[in-house]
């Protein structure tokens, strides 16, 4: 497009000097030794991003690169090449083990009648995720209630 129109007019509409886009050129084709450098650290994060199997954060990483003071350029440069580590899933609260090999218990009510209220009462229990963290529910209910 410089060839079309003076470099002059053409940094005036873009608000640049002439001579931050003639620096810029010449950076462009002779880039500077932190760019270079830059560009090996780069290739080098994605390289131990793949072997962690996409799984090392910035602080990791400069650790297993040998360079721990440098972290907040490693996860710059992780920013753009669009490199994140994948986060670790969320706990899961296990009340019960249903992988076990023991025997499971029978159930003994399955043909109890009930007769009166205060005889038999059943529970359950559960885990609910909430913005304040787990919260445990137990229900516990007469059988002889109506809605039991």
């Amino acid at each position: 497009m410089s060839g079309q129109y003076k470099v002059a007019c053409l940094c005036e509409a873009l608000l640049v000097s002439r001579s931050g886009y003639y620096d810029w050129k010449e950076r462009r084709r002779h880039p500077g030794p932190r760019q270079l450098e830059n560009i090996r650290l780069r290739e080098r994060i994605r390289e131990e991003f793949a072997r962690s199997r996409q799984t090392y954060g910035s602080p990791r990483l400069s650790h297993a690169l040998g360079c721990p003071g440098r972290r907040n350029c490693i996860a710059r440069l992780m920013r753009l090449e669009r490199i994140f580590a994948r986060q670790r899933s969320k706990y899961r609260v296990a009340t019960t083990d249903s992988r076990r090999a023991g025997p499971i218990a029978p159930n003994r009510l399955h043909n109890l009648a009930v007769r009166r209220s205060n005889q038999v009462w059943v529970s359950d229990a559960t885990a609910v995720l909430t913005a304040q963290g787990w919260l445990y529910l137990v229900a516990v209910l007469d059988l002889s209630s109506p809605g039991a």
